[in-house]
C-alpha cells in the first residue's frame, strides 16, 4: 500500500513550509521571511502513529499572476492538488481572509478532494477564535495550530488520519526508496530539465534563469521494478559568489543532498566546459565517498567534429586524473538525446557501490601485486604486506595489514588503487586503501 499523500497550499508567508519542516521533524523546505521562497513541489514522508504519510510542501499561490515563477508555481500547485488524498489550505490566523484565500478555497472546493482549512500562527488559547473569521470560506473542519511552536499540530495528525479513515487501520509499512541519485551541479546546467526528463513529467520548474530552484526536491520513479529517489538540487557555485541567505541554504541543503546519495549525477554544460567549480563539486561527491556519473548536458548544441567526444573526455581526465575511473555520458535533456541510458548507467554504479570482494580474492590479488612490484625499502627497513581484506562497501575501503604502513610511499599506494580498479569492477565508486599495522 502506497503511502496517502497530503498537500500544503496556500498563499505566500503563511507558513507552509515551517509546517511542512515541523511534522518532518527536519529542516528540508528553506524558510525565510521573504515572500516566495519555495517554488517547487517537494515530498517528504513521516510516521504518526504507526502511518506512513507523504506531505508535499508547494510554493505561495498567487492567482492570475503572469510573472514566470508565480505561474509556474501556481501550476506546481495545481500538480500536488491533483494527486492528493487530502488537502491542507493553510491561511495566516493573524490577518482576515484575502481575496486570495477565496479564490484558492473555490479552487480546493472544485477539485473534489478531502480538505482541511488550517489556520496557522494560533500561538495561545486565546489566538483559537481566530478561525472564526474563516468560516466564510466554506470549509470543513476548520483546525488552528501554531506551526512555529507545534501547538495542536499532533491534533491535526489525528484529524488527517481520521478524515483518511485510518484511524482503524492496520499500520503501513515504510516504502523502501532503493537508489538515492542526486543531480548535481553548477547554476544553468540543466538539473530540472534532465529530473523532467527522466521522470517524463514537469516535477520541477524550468527557467532560463539561472537559481531557480532553491530546495533539494526527491522524486520517486519505477525503473525495472526497482525504486529509484531522484533528487533534484539547486546550482553550486563558489562560496566567494554566494551573496544572500537563501542561496546559502540552497547550497546547504545540496551538499546535504550529496551526503545522503548513494550516486551523484554530476551535470556539466557542454557549451562552457569543464571548468574549476565542476571539478570542486566532483571532488566533493568522491571525499564523500558516493557513486559518480558525469553528465554533459547541452551536447546538442555543440559543433561536432569527429573526435569532439574524445577531446572533451581527454580534457577532463587531463585536468582531474581520477576520472578516467568514472563514465562520462554525452546527452541534450532538452532533445532526450542518450537520456534514456543515465537510469542504466547510474543503477550499475549503485550496484557496484554495493558489492563485496571476497577477502580469499584479495589475498590471491595481494600476492600477485607483490610479485609484479614489491613495496620500495624505506629507511633500510624492508616492508612486508601480510594480509588484505574489505571492511566497507559505499564507499569501498580495503585494509592491507604490514609490518611497517607509514613507511609505503604515496606512489605505491596508487599504485595498488590502479591495481584494484583494473582487477575488480570498480568502475565510477570511490576506492580507499588503508595501510595498518599487523
Amino acid at each position: 500500500m502506497e503511502n496517502p499523500i497530503i498537500a500544503i497550499v496556500g498563499r505566500p508567508n503563511v507558513g507552509k513550509s515551517t509546517f511542512f519542516n515541523r511534522v518532518l521533524k527536519q529542516r528540508k523546505a528553506i524558510v525565510d521571511a521573504i515572500e516566495g521562497i519555495t517554488r517547487d513541489r517537494i515530498y517528504g514522508e513521516m510516521e504518526w502513529a504507526g502511518h506512513y504519510l507523504t506531505f508535499i510542501d508547494t510554493g505561495g499561490y498567487i492567482p492570475e499572476d503572469l510573472d514566470i515563477f508565480n505561474s509556474a508555481v501556481r501550476q506546481q500547485a495545481q500538480a500536488a492538488v491533483a494527486e492528493a488524498d487530502l488537502i491542507l489550505l493553510m491561511v495566516d490566523g493573524r490577518e482576515d481572509s484575502t481575496a486570495s484565500d477565496k479564490t484558492l478555497a473555490q479552487f480546493v472546493r472544485e477539485s473534489g478532494k478531502k480538505v482541511i482549512l488550517v489556520v496557522n500562527k494560533c500561538d495561545s488559547l486565546e489566538s483559537d477564535q481566530q478561525i472564526n473569521g474563516y468560516y466564510e470560506l466554506a470549509i470543513d473542519p476548520i483546525k488552528p495550530v501554531s506551526a512555529l511552536t507545534g501547538r495542536l499540530s499532533g491534533d491535526l495528525l489525528d484529524m488527517i488520519l481520521e478524515i483518511l479513515n485510518l484511524k482503524d487501520v492496520k499500520p503501513t509499512v515504510a516504502v523502501k526508496k532503493g537508489m538515492q541519485l542526486a543531480i548535481v551541479g553548477m547554476p544553468n546546467v540543466g538539473k530540472s530539465s534532465l529530473t523532467n526528463a527522466l521522470l517524463q513529467k514537469e516535477q520541477t520548474i524550468v527557467t532560463p534563469i539561472a537559481g531557480t530552484t532553491r530546495d533539494s526536491v526527491d522524486s520517486l520513479l519505477k525503473y525495472y521494478g526497482k525504486t529509484i529517489t531522484l533528487v533534484d538540487t539547486a546550482g553550486l557555485r563558489k562560496r566567494s559568489k554566494i551573496n544572500e541567505s537563501i542561496e546559502f541554504y540552497s547550497t546547504i541543503r545540496t551538499q546535504r543532498a550529496i551526503e545522503h546519495c548513494d550516486v551523484s549525477l554530476v551535470l556539466i554544460d557542454a557549451e562552457k566546459g569543464f571548468s574549476t567549480q565542476d571539478k570542486s563539486i566532483m571532488d566533493y561527491v568522491i571525499k564523500k565517498g558516493k557513486g559518480l556519473v558525469i553528465i554533459v548536458n547541452k551536447w546538442d548544441l555543440v559543433d561536432k567534429e569527429t573526435h569532439t567526444m574524445k577531446d572533451f573526455t581527454d580534457e577532463i581526465a587531463y585536468q582531474f586524473r581520477s576520472l578516467a575511473h568514472y563514465p562520462i555520458l554525452y546527452i541534450s535533456a532538452l532533445t532526450k538525446q542518450r537520456v534514456s541510458k543515465v537510469l542504466g548507467i547510474a543503477q550499475s554504479v549503485y550496484e557496484t557501490r554495493q558489492n563485496k570482494v571476497a577477502t580469499a580474492k584479495l589475498n590471491q590479488f595481494l600476492k600477485k601485486v607483490i610479485a609484479q612490484q614489491s613495496p620500495p625499502a624505506t629507511r633500510g627497513k624492508v616492508i612486508n604486506m601480510k594480509y588484505m581484506t574489505q571492511v566497507h562497501t559505499g564507499p569501498h575501503l580495503f585494509v592491507i595489514f604490514s609490518n611497517y604502513p607509514k613507511l609505503i610511499p604515496m606512489s605505491y599506494r596508487r599504485f595498488i588503487e590502479n591495481q584494484l580498479r583494473e582487477n575488480f569492477d570498480l568502475f565510477g565508486v570511490p576506492v580507499r586503501v588503508s595501510f595498518r599495522r599487523k
